[in-house]
């Protein structure tokens, strides 16, 4: 069974959480215990696991991968009017190896996502990623990957695996179920120039950290369009987190972390969340403050999801078409929502698996740059890839 290598959360931490506000998180999240065992899988639809796995990290910490701070912060929050039923599931341990972690974590997130339960990763390495996206090899579709990271992550593919390459990893290995990667909030002075070029060249998207902390509505269309979101803690600033990366000293400040992770939380496709190069800092009250309200918002946003059929576009969207250059663009607009699509031409014969792409998320002012005869970056790169 996939979840038989779950430890329970510790005793220690449910004893200190019974103490808590009888109207805190505590006391409606449903949560593995020793005493109780897991609880009943039918009944969620938010999963939060932590996975004490950190050897993928280039900087080697020796420092045990410890979430009980985060627990304790989380546990103690109020929730918002949600409908969403929670389950903390415990920790994933390390495995003998880093291959054996990667392949029970695919096989746990596998089996929540079949089970239409959003998994909420809590890890220590970032190459963690590369067994979330792995987990939806049986699932028969292409998979949207962002990366809310200061680095891409494409590294050197034909080296092992760390938590600096297991982008290059995802594009290389077979089966190539990676349709799209895109990288929000990085930083130009961390990444090489042979990685940007590749970044344009395999046409996936990238968004600088000023462009972003200048817009944060510009991340929404781009989680709409996500399967797998995971983010770095080091794209925070230093300060915010403790100095848990002490390095890092520009990033997303708090409130636009927990903006963005709530923006993840509503896009209706997103069913993979993880937070990652969680170490204990040297405020680890602080930094565990600010990871529990991430997951926070991002619950919050999961119960806020409005589900709109695309497929209903005759009678629940407002078409506009707008010619640019040699092409028509169609736009949609939700009557629901107000939010905007892009439609992508398919290809006759192509993968069918790209079939769901052919709407693409973007916003009021993509249309109203195409009327200006601006076409939308965004949408002439999905083009292409409809295209190779």
């Amino acid at each position: 069974m996939a979840f038989e290598n779950l430890l329970p959360v510790s005793d220690a931490v449910i004893a200190h959480a019974a103490l808590l506000h009888e109207q805190s998180l505590f006391s409606q999240i449903k949560i593995h215990s020793r005493q109780d065992g897991l609880p009943e899988l039918e009944e969620l639809q938010i999963a939060i696991i932590g996975v004490r796995e950190n050897r993928g990290a280039v900087e080697q910490i020796d420092i045990p991968v410890d979430f009980t701070s985060v627990r304790k912060a989380l546990y103690k929050l109020f929730p918002g009017n949600w409908h969403a039923t929670i389950g903390d599931l415990g920790d994933l341990d390390a495995g003998e190896s880093i291959s054996d972690t990667l392949y029970a974590l695919r096989a746990i997130v596998a089996q929540l996502v079949k089970n239409n339960i959003i998994p909420v990763i809590l890890g220590g390495s970032q190459d963690l990623t590369y067994a979330l996206y792995r987990a939806y090899d049986e699932l028969d579709q292409m998979v949207n990957l962002v990366s809310v990271d200061g680095d891409f992550d494409l590294g050197d593919s034909s080296l092992p695996m760390t938590n600096k390459s297991f982008v290059g990893k995802i594009i290389v290995d077979q089966p190539y179920n990676l349709f799209n990667y895109s990288s929000l909030a990085y930083q130009t002075y961390y990444n090489s120039q042979e990685e940007i070029d590749l970044m344009e060249k395999l046409f996936f998207d990238s968004f600088r950290l000023g462009n972003i902390t200048s817009d944060l509505s510009s991340v929404e269309p781009v989680m709409r369009d996500a399967d797998v979101v995971s983010l770095d803690l080091s794209a925070l600033q230093a300060e915010v987190l403790g100095y848990m990366h002490p390095e890092r000293v520009n990033g997303l400040n708090g409130r636009e972390a927990c903006a963005i992770t709530r923006y993840a939380g509503l896009s209706d496709r997103v069913s993979v969340f993880g937070i990652f190069e969680y170490v204990l800092a040297s405020r680890a009250e602080t930094a565990a403050a600010l990871v529990a309200q991430l997951i926070w918002y991002f619950v919050e946003g999961v119960n806020y999801r409005i589900k709109e059929s695309l497929t209903d576009r005759d009678t629940e969207f407002l078409h506009y078409s707008v010619p640019v250059e040699d092409e028509l663009l169609s736009f949609y607009k939700s009557t629901k929502s107000e939010r905007w699509w892009i439609e992508i031409p398919f290809l006759e014969g192509a993968n069918n698996k790209l079939k769901r792409h052919t709407l693409l998320p973007c916003t009021q002012a993509d249309y109203v740059n195409a009327c200006n005869q601006e076409i939308p970056e965004r949408w002439y790169k999905a083009k292409r890839k409809n295209e190779i």
